[in-house]
C-alpha cells in the first residue's frame, strides 16, 4: 500500500512538473501542458485519499517517510498550478505592456522574429491599454537627465544583468532590443526600450510583450519594474 501511495504522488508531481520542459522542447502543445496540471491535481487527490485509507486501514504500515514523500509531491503538484491560476486572476488578462500607451516602442529587428508567435508584433490596442492602466497605473514613461548614448548603454548593460538575450542596439535612434526566456517553460517574451530626447532631457520607454499566451500572470510588468530598479542602480 505504501509504494502504491508513494508511486500515485510522483505521477501527480511528474504531470504538473514535467509540463514545463517538454513544452519548452518542443514535445507537446499548450493545450496539453493544462491537461497535465488538471490531471496532475486529480491524481494528487487521490493519492492524499489513498494515504487516508492507509492511516485507517492499515496505520502499521505506515511510515514518517511515506506520509513526507506523499504530502510533499502533492502539495506541489496542486500547488504549483493553483498558485498560477491564482496569480491569473490577480492581474489584467492581458500580454502587452508598455510605458507609453499612446505610441508604444515597435519592434524593429524582433519583429521577424516573431512572425510565427501567436500574438502578432503589432501593439494589442485600446482595450489592452485600458486594462493596463487599471493594473498598472504606476508604469508611466521615464524622465532621465542623461544623455542618449549613455542611456542606451545603460539599458544594454540592465540586458546583460537580468540575464536577456540582447537582439539589437542602435544608439542613433535610441533603442535597445532583447527577448527574454523564462525557465520552467521556455515561453519567449520580447523587450524594446525607446530613449528619444526631450529639450534637455531624455524620455525612455520600455514595452515588453509576450509571444504566445493570453495573459502573461503579470510577468511583463513585473520585468519592467526589474528593469527600471537595475537600470537606476547602473546609472548610480
Amino acid at each position: 500500500m505504501k509504494i502504491l501511495v508513494s508511486f500515485v504522488s510522483l505521477i501527480a508531481f511528474l504531470l504538473v512538473v514535467l509540463t514545463g520542459p517538454l513544452y519548452k522542447y518542443g514535445i507537446i502543445e499548450l493545450a496539453t501542458v493544462f491537461t497535465g496540471f488538471k490531471y496532475g491535481i486529480f491524481t494528487s487527490i487521490a493519492a492524499l485519499v489513498l494515504l487516508a485509507l492507509q492511516a485507517i486501514f492499515k496505520r502499521n504500515t505506515l511510515t514518517l517517510a511515506t506520509v513526507a514523500i506523499t504530502v510533499a509531491l502533492s502539495a506541489v503538484a496542486i500547488g504549483l498550478p493553483l498558485s498560477m491560476l491564482s496569480k491569473g486572476k490577480s492581474v489584467p488578462p492581458i500580454h502587452d505592456i508598455s510605458t507609453d500607451l499612446i505610441n508604444p516602442p515597435e519592434f524593429v529587428a524582433i519583429a521577424p522574429l516573431r512572425a510565427d508567435a501567436p500574438n502578432p508584433v503589432a501593439y494589442a490596442g485600446e482595450a489592452t491599454a485600458e486594462q493596463q492602466r487599471q493594473g498598472y497605473p504606476e508604469l508611466k514613461t521615464l524622465l532621465y537627465s542623461e544623455s542618449k548614448a549613455e542611456l542606451v548603454s545603460a539599458a544594454e548593460q540592465v540586458a546583460k544583468n537580468l540575464g536577456w538575450e540582447l537582439v539589437n542596439t542602435d544608439t542613433s535612434e535610441g533603442i535597445v532590443e532583447a527577448t527574454d526566456t523564462t525557465a520552467w517553460f521556455g515561453f519567449k517574451d520580447d523587450m524594446m526600450i525607446r530613449i528619444t530626447d526631450n529639450g534637455n532631457e531624455r524620455l525612455l520607454d520600455i514595452r515588453s510583450k509576450s509571444r504566445v499566451g493570453g495573459s502573461d500572470l503579470g510577468k511583463n510588468a513585473e520585468r519592467i519594474h526589474d528593469f527600471i530598479e537595475e537600470l537606476d542602480e547602473v546609472l548610480k
